[in-house]
């Protein structure tokens, strides 16, 4: 591999840790996907500390992270006990991954927190200052859109797979 190639690729590591970063992910999660993303072969746990300058503590914590999001997959080889990972090259179902972990029920905890929040502050009224109290309700809901519009993402990202990806990228090639 030439020095050009090596600069290249980890500019292309950098860049996606920084990404990584913006989205409120350790710098490592991005730093990982980019190695596996253009490693032509999955990599061992070994192999990813040593092209990613992370430690080995490091590295399986976010390689488990990277897998929970569905954004890289464990592999075995046959006669070796190691564990391999290579990335998810198919990012619509990546995506799908993704916006299926707003299944989960601790973040559903959280929704419902909200609603119930904004449920006590319509109550309150008479109760505490109302311009104090019409404030916290114009926050919360705007933040209770937000998850609504999540939800309805959700929804439609699961519709569109029953579509198939063929037909998804042309109806997105006609946004363009």
């Amino acid at each position: 591999m030439t020095k050009e190639t090596n600069r290249i690729k980890q500019n292309f590591i950098e860049g996606l840790s920084h990404i990584s970063r913006f989205w409120g992910l350790p710098k490592g999660v991005g730093a990982l996907f980019a190695v596996l993303y253009i490693s032509p072969a999955p990599l061992s746990l070994d192999e990813l500390v040593s092209q990613s300058g992370l430690t080995k503590g490091a590295v399986s914590t976010n390689v488990r992270a990277l897998a929970r999001m569905g954004l890289v997959r464990r592999s075995t080889k046959l006669g070796d006990r190691k564990d391999y990972y290579e990335a998810e090259t198919d990012f619509y179902k990546a995506i799908r991954s993704i916006l299926g972990e707003r299944q989960n029920r601790e973040f559903d905890r959280a929704i419902q927190s909200v609603k119930e929040t904004l449920d006590k502050l319509e109550a309150a009224k008479g109760s505490m200052d109302e311009a104090e109290r019409k404030f916290l309700i114009q926050r919360i809901q705007a933040l209770q859109d937000f998850f609504d519009a999540i939800d309805n993402l959700s929804r439609a990202v699961t519709k569109l797979d029953s579509l198939g990806l063929t037909t998804v990228q042309k109806i997105l090639s006609i946004l363009k």
